[in-house]
């Protein structure tokens, strides 16, 4: 059931572009310090996100029907999973599931569409209780398209009654819209996603809230009692700074997850390519590690992060070795 705009399909800000010279507003927000930081920041996120909503393509949408929400998960913390989309429109450069794709058959790019699933059975208490459940692996439960499906909300609606341990991942501000269903879970964790405080590099990997929502969101969920997490993924060698991001959140973050970058498929030469225009400085790390396979980088940095966060009694957890703990948790069964 086709509900959205074929790719071709003229884009509502075509007529638009050009309007605006966006550095120059940057400029001029640089130059109204007597005004304010956040008049300078409103100014910049606006050029970003304008800039951003014109430079893509119409967004896909499909609703199919599937028979359970819930899957067995191969997830190191997560017995099951619920992914109530395929696809994303955050469109991150770096994610991981874009090889959705294969099993979809979806022509579009990683990021243009999205499937919205539908399923008239209610999740089974039963199956669930006392276990852990993750929203979610292959998608954001909270992306910009659950603002009008509200597919999350009513499996949340569900999930208040069930006694299970339920973690959720988000890189959207739009999670804030369901604090009244979050103080009703019983055993919650949210993560946030956070990997870098600059936003034109933010700007540059993902279509998502912008950073300062990112944060404004941590706090509002740790100011009304929700556990707060925030999952530092990925790690860009040289680029990601965990002590700025530590420093600058800890008040209202409860414990930090990590995981490094982790590159293969289509998406391992784009990144390269970009390291390689826009950060050469450390374009023979990123070769040393993702052509040549050297892990010497990464253990360096999991002992320098394990020695920091107990010098500063940081709660945390380190996935570094994701791939590791997946095959340990399959080895299991």
């Amino acid at each position: 059931m086709h509900k959205g705009a074929s790719k071709d399909a003229k884009h509502p800000f075509d007529e638009c572009r050009g309007v605006f010279d966006w550095y120059s507003i940057e400029s001029m927000a640089y130059d109204m310090r007597g005004i304010g930081m956040e008049v300078k920041e409103n100014l910049i996120q606006f050029r970003e996100t304008f800039k951003a909503s014109i430079d893509r393509p119409a967004m896909v949408e499909n609703v199919v029907a599937v028979k359970d929400l819930v899957t067995k998960s191969n997830l190191p913390a997560s017995d099951y999973v619920i992914n109530p989309y395929v696809g994303c429109p955050h469109g991150c450069r770096y994610c991981y599931a874009c090889f959705m794709k294969r099993f979809t058959n979806h022509k579009e790019e990683w990021g243009s569409f999205i499937d919205v699933k539908q399923c008239d059975k209610p999740i089974s208490k039963k199956k669930l209780q006392g276990k852990s459940v993750f929203l979610s692996s292959v998608t954001d439960c909270y992306n910009p398209l659950e603002e009008k499906y509200k597919s999350t909300r009513k499996i949340l609606e569900q999930l208040i009654f069930i006694d299970c341990e339920l973690s959720i991942s988000t890189k959207s501000h739009l999670i804030l819209r369901d604090i009244d269903l979050l103080k009703q879970c019983k055993n919650l964790k949210v993560s946030v996603s956070v990997n870098t405080l600059n936003e034109r590099f933010k700007n540059d990997m993902d279509h998502a809230s912008s950073i300062g929502k990112w944060l404004e969101t941590l706090e509002t969920l740790h100011e009304n009692g929700i556990y707060t997490v925030l999952f530092m993924s990925p790690i860009f060698p040289g680029i990601t700074d965990y002590r700025e991001i530590i420093e600058k959140t800890h008040r209202y973050v409860d414990e930090y997850w990590f995981e490094n970058l982790n590159l293969r498929g289509g998406y391992k030469q784009d990144i390269l390519s970009y390291i390689k225009n826009v950060f050469p400085q450390f374009t023979e790390l990123y070769d040393d590690i993702y052509i040549n396979g050297n892990m010497n980088f990464w253990n360096a940095l999991s002992a320098e992060i394990e020695e920091y966060c107990a010098l500063h009694s940081v709660k945390h957890i380190n996935y570094f070795y994701h791939k590791e703990l997946v095959e340990a948790k399959l080895n299991q069964r």
